[in-house]
């Protein structure tokens, strides 16, 4: 029997395996989410995500699960931001537009490695300045890409989405359940 690894310290994360009956535990990768601005976003996010896990000493009988979440505006990849001014110019950016979320998983044990990603379309309303102030004086934008959180406050800038809400939020579950069952991982 295999034992599932969360290579990932996002909570969102880790919430969204619980909810789906997973028992798993948290192993964090520690790597440099440095991204490549000549690659496509899809590569991108396979790349960080494979990258995070390969990072990752494989055990005996483990199953190791990274992800990796970028926010595409304009052919612009936006990850997290680094700083105030950052933050509120992505989010004027995204204001009134639509943008592409996608994120890149990589499940692997000793015999095979599978990655896949999947994007969300994402339309925001027309966002005022001082919508977007009130929101950042709060702590939701600073570690997530784009600037906002879809599962929180972010999500009342949404105005329409098209595609797997729960991969903008960080791990696209069906699918990601879906692909576990090839590795003898089932639900609870």
């Amino acid at each position: 029997m295999y034992s599932l690894v969360l290579g990932s310290a996002s909570p969102r994360r880790s919430d969204l395996l619980k909810q789906a009956g997973l028992s798993f535990t948290v192993r964090p990768a520690e790597v440099e989410e440095f991204i490549d601005k000549s690659m496509t976003p899809n590569a991108a996010v396979l790349h960080l995500a494979e990258k995070k896990n390969q990072a990752l000493n494989l055990r005996n009988k483990e199953v190791i699960l990274t992800a990796d979440t970028v926010v595409v505006w304009q052919d612009n990849i936006l990850g997290k931001p680094s700083s105030y001014h950052e933050a509120n110019q992505m989010l004027n950016n995204l204001s009134g537009s639509w943008h592409n979320v996608y994120t890149g998983v990589c499940i692997r044990n000793e015999v095979q490695q599978r990655s896949f990603e999947v994007c969300t379309r994402v339309k925001f309303f027309p966002l005022t300045h001082e919508e977007i102030e009130r929101y950042l004086e709060h702590e939701e934008a600073w570690d997530k890409a784009g600037a906002y959180g879809i599962q929180g406050k972010g999500g009342l800038f949404v105005e329409r989405i098209e595609g797997d809400y729960l991969s903008v939020v960080g791990l696209p579950l069906s699918r990601v359940v879906r692909e576990l069952g090839r590795f003898n991982i089932g639900i609870g």
